[in-house]
């Protein structure tokens, strides 16, 4: 394992963290009226936006983007064309699962599916930008022992997280506290950027204290 890598890991999570700060605290000071609660849906619809550019811009900068310069041009805009496909349609599952989980299935539309779009950004969108549009690549990955590089491990790290985090953001809601963050789905989408950010804190941390039991084979 390259210490090199993963000084590359920490430099890209450190920035998506700081997109997500960007969203939270800077976006206050550019548009009038904005608030994390009272303008939730604006703020979802930000957060989701910086994730996704910085996360793409990292992967072709740091070179663990799918799409090979060796790729002709016709082959790059396929693979760019798959990854939209499978960002929507990962958009619309997570949209289904929530509200088989309980979230209102027409009352609040529009905020299930922001909050649908968010933990696809969290999730399909690194597994689009690390793996492509590689369905069998993905289950490799989320498989017993598939990871094959401390990016896979990365992966399944934030994602797990991600998900956990949004689950936790789920438990005050029912409770009578009478709360502004209690109204679907403030929550939740708090508790998955809380779990995304602490994955993104987090797979390092455990990658370099275990860089010793970790053993990478290709297949």
């Amino acid at each position: 394992m390259r210490d090199l890598e993963l000084r590359g890991m920490v430099s890209a999570h450190c920035t998506l963290i700081l997109a997500l700060l960007s969203a939270t605290f800077v976006t206050p000071l550019i548009l009038e009226d904005f608030h994390l609660i009272g303008t939730h849906l604006v703020w979802l619809c930000v957060c989701s936006a910086s994730v996704t550019a910085v996360s793409v811009i990292l992967c072709l900068a740091l070179g663990t983007s799918s799409v090979s310069s060796k790729k002709n041009f016709s082959q790059k805009v396929t693979k760019v064309f798959r990854s939209c496909v499978l960002f929507s349609v990962s958009c619309l599952v997570f949209h289904g699962i929530i509200v088989l989980y309980g979230a209102p299935l027409l009352e609040s539309l529009w905020e299930t599916f922001l909050f649908a779009v968010l933990l696809s950004t969290f999730t399909t969108l690194r597994c689009l930008c690390l793996l492509g549009p590689s369905l069998h690549a993905w289950i490799r990955v989320f498989s017993k022992n598939g990871a094959m590089s401390i990016w896979d491990t990365s992966l399944q790290i934030t994602t797990a997280c991600s998900i956990f985090g949004a689950w936790l953001g789920a438990i005050p809601i029912p409770l009578d506290w009478d709360r502004p963050w209690q109204v679907w789905p403030v929550s939740c989408t708090l508790g998955a950027t809380f779990g995304f950010a602490v994955g993104l804190v987090g797979a390092p941390l455990w990658i370099h204290w275990h860089k010793k039991q970790l053993t990478y084979k290709s297949r």
